[in-house]
């Protein structure tokens, strides 16, 4: 699949695979100066780019293993999602989680993004829902909590 990147900032850089068969493509921060995230707060970080999806994928943004556990930087929103016709600039709000400022600087990975397929449904209200054996068991009613 091949995805239109184009570059709002010169100094941006296209989605790059950290290894053959990763699945997200990394994002970069894409800053004129560092960005400090102080504890418990979340920054907006520009990656300077934006992408044309293919009709019927979804772009979704997830953090990065090693930032989230060893910097407690992750997604705000847990995931992004990027519909396939917007075409703005991708930004990245970080928060973060832990008890000391953190840096972000330009070329930084701050994320993740992963290409997937979506269904659009179309919603119909009814009367009744088929039954199953689960029913409406809710958190924690199908295994152990």
């Amino acid at each position: 699949m091949n995805i239109n990147v184009k570059k709002l900032n010169k100094n941006a850089h296209l989605p790059a695979y950290g290894s053959e068969y990763a699945a997200g493509a990394d994002l970069y921060a894409c800053e004129a100066a560092p960005v400090e995230i102080p504890a418990g707060e979340t920054r907006f970080i520009h990656t300077g780019i934006a992408v044309e999806l293919p009709l019927g994928t979804v772009g979704l943004v997830y953090a990065r293993s090693g930032l989230s556990c060893k910097q407690d930087l992750a997604p705000a929103n847990k995931v992004g999602v990027i519909d396939c016709d917007y075409r703005g600039e991708i930004m990245v709000a970080l928060h973060n989680h832990g008890k000391e400022t953190r840096t972000v600087n330009g070329g930084d990975r701050i994320a993740q993004l992963v290409v997937a397929p979506f269904y659009t449904a179309e919603y119909t209200e009814a009367e009744e829902l088929s039954e199953t054996v689960r029913g409406e068991g809710g958190f924690g009613s199908s295994g152990r909590n």
